[in-house]
């Protein structure tokens, strides 16, 4: 049966980079990112970020996470969507994933709620300053994902931030395991590896 280990912090908090500093020493295992699971909305554009609110629970398709990671743990191969940030929508593609001895489903809301908490067998909470967040998603969504610097810090200001404090920072107190600065704290990024060695050997 497949272990699964959940990556969680606020947006820009490090996340991906920790899961590509494990991927340098670690290559048996699946990586499942929440963002492929957010739901589609055509009708967000630059000018009307704030139509769809992607930093609240109910943006993420949970009943398919849920149904992906038993699969994954019982064995069974999954097809994962892919999502368009730029058009903001699902595609129509997918990827075929087959199941390996360790899963890392890394995202913002994945400790939010019960059923899928339940199911992570590590909880990893990446604890990143603000300010240092804010920096990181703004050159990535400028740069990536085709947005202006307006449109950022209006979503900041008006869902990501609230929707940090109200829905990501409470579910610190389920993590087993706090990393501050992310993949820059080279410590923990070693306990992490070597506890997934472990699990894969």
């Amino acid at each position: 049966m497949a272990r699964i280990i959940g990556i969680t912090g606020g947006s820009g908090s490090g996340k991906t980079t920790i899961v590509r500093k494990i991927s340098e020493i670690v290559d048996d295992f699946v990586f499942i990112p929440q963002d492929n699971y957010y739901r589609s909305a055509e009708y967000v554009s630059n000018t009307n970020i704030n139509a769809f609110n992607f930093d609240h629970p109910s943006a993420f398709d949970s009943d398919l996470i849920v149904e992906h990671l038993q699969y994954l743990r019982a064995g069974d191969p999954i097809d994962m969507p892919q999502y368009d940030f730029v058009h903001h929508r699902r595609k129509e593609e997918s990827v075929r994933i087959h199941p390996g001895k360790l899963v890392i489903l890394e995202g913002i809301m994945i400790f939010f709620e019960a059923r899928i908490r339940e199911l992570i067998d590590l909880k990893i909470y990446v604890d990143t300053p603000d300010d240092i967040r804010f920096i990181r998603r703004l050159s990535r969504d400028i740069h990536e994902r085709g947005r202006t610097v307006q449109s950022v810090i209006d979503q900041y200001m008006q869902t990501v931030r609230p929707g940090h404090y109200e829905f990501i920072e409470p579910t610190k107190a389920y993590a087993d395991l706090i990393v501050p600065e992310g993949g820059q704290n080279q410590k923990a990024l070693e306990v992490l590896v070597s506890f997934m060695r472990g699990i894969v050997e």
